[in-house]
């Protein structure tokens, strides 16, 4: 019976790990298992709870932060950041009209479909443009600070 109480247990922490996904509970649901473990083993009531405070809080210690150094991204940890992480911030040029609705970029030699990351602007082809976002296959730019090519920034002319 000891071994069903923990399985609900941890059964209700991993569902309640769902809504706050902060990788806690779900630490507390893998003791909770292992305390049921134990019960099904004939371990007393001691035991298992002293189970569960070793599982859960050898998990809190050593998986969680693990977990967490993982799924953070590369811009976050300072790494070398690869794959579309790596676009973020990149220039791009404009090949058709880039609006809130559809567009074009050559981004490092690459074809990219584009929307204006401002739904209030647009841009024209042969411009420069920023990436601010990858979503999906699309990137969200944004106006460069780069001068476009045959454009000269306001001092010059």
């Amino acid at each position: 019976m000891d071994a069903v109480v923990w399985i609900v247990l941890g059964v209700l922490l991993g569902v309640a790990e769902i809504f706050t996904t902060t990788f806690f509970l779900i630490m507390f649901a893998a003791g909770a298992f292992a305390a049921a473990g134990a019960a099904a083993l004939g371990a007393p009531v001691a035991v298992q709870a002293l189970v569960f405070a070793v599982v859960s809080v050898l998990s809190v210690a050593v998986v969680r932060p693990v977990i967490q150094r993982h799924g953070r991204s590369a811009l976050e940890t300072g790494e070398q950041a690869f794959g579309v992480e790596a676009l973020e911030g990149a220039n791009a040029l404009v090949l058709e009209r880039v609006d809130d609705g559809r567009g074009l970029v050559k981004i490092d030699g690459e074809l990219w479909s584009a929307r204006a990351y401002d739904a209030t602007q647009s841009f024209e082809p042969g411009e420069r443009v920023q990436v601010i976002k990858i979503r999906g296959a699309t990137a969200l730019v944004w106006q460069d600070d780069i001068s476009s090519p045959g454009e000269l920034p306001e001092a010059k002319r």
